[in-house]
């Protein structure tokens, strides 16, 4: 019976939200997870949903991952929501579970969520970017962020995806990449929040 409950106990599935505009890499983080948690031999869904517009216009996708089979890939609501910009913030603050995670990007965001049967976690990933001196990594400071909270896959894994994810003509930045996954990773260690 014990081993029974352990193997139980193992199971995850992660349901996951991610919003805001076209061009912020929300559909390009989402594929990146799933690609990771594929490499990890879990089952993936991904959906994206966006905009005639693309970039500038709204985008979206639910991602989840799993160790067993998904039965569907239409939710309403998620464990995580990630929310890039305040339009996706008010959509979405309301379809995290009870006791689920919302991140949101802090910087681009005037009123912050209220709700308080929720873990938030403010990230100003825009801010960080800049820093770095590539705008393009705010996504991947975003995604290390949620990893930090959310043991889903392994950075490992992450990195194993955008080798194959990215274009050749891209690689040199695979470091960048590195460096942005664990900044995010280090501002929820520090608790760092806005």
């Amino acid at each position: 019976m014990f081993n029974v409950q352990l193997s139980i106990r193992k199971l995850m599935t992660h349901e996951l939200l991610i919003a805001g505009f076209g061009g912020q890499g929300v559909l390009s983080m989402g594929m990146t997870l799933g690609y990771s948690a594929m490499i990890e031999n879990k089952e993936v869904s991904w959906m994206p949903s966006y905009g005639p517009e693309m970039r500038g216009g709204t985008a979206n996708c639910i991602v989840i991952v799993s160790d067993k089979k998904i039965s569907s890939p239409i939710l309403t609501t998620f464990d995580t929501v990630i929310a890039l910009n305040q339009p996706s913030l008010d959509k979405f603050e309301k379809a995290v579970k009870p006791g689920g995670l919302l991140i949101y990007e802090a910087t681009n965001i005037i009123n912050p969520p209220t709700r308080t049967d929720i873990e938030i976690q403010p990230i100003a990933a825009s801010e960080e970017a800049s820093k770095m001196k590539n705008l393009k990594i705010m996504n991947m400071i975003v995604l290390g962020a949620f990893l930090a909270k959310a043991d889903v896959v392994a950075i490992e894994s992450v990195m194993t995806a955008l080798k194959k994810v990215l274009p050749d003509r891209y690689h040199h930045l695979l470091p960048l990449n590195e460096q942005a996954l664990a900044r995010g990773r280090e501002l929820v260690a520090q608790g760092v929040p806005a």
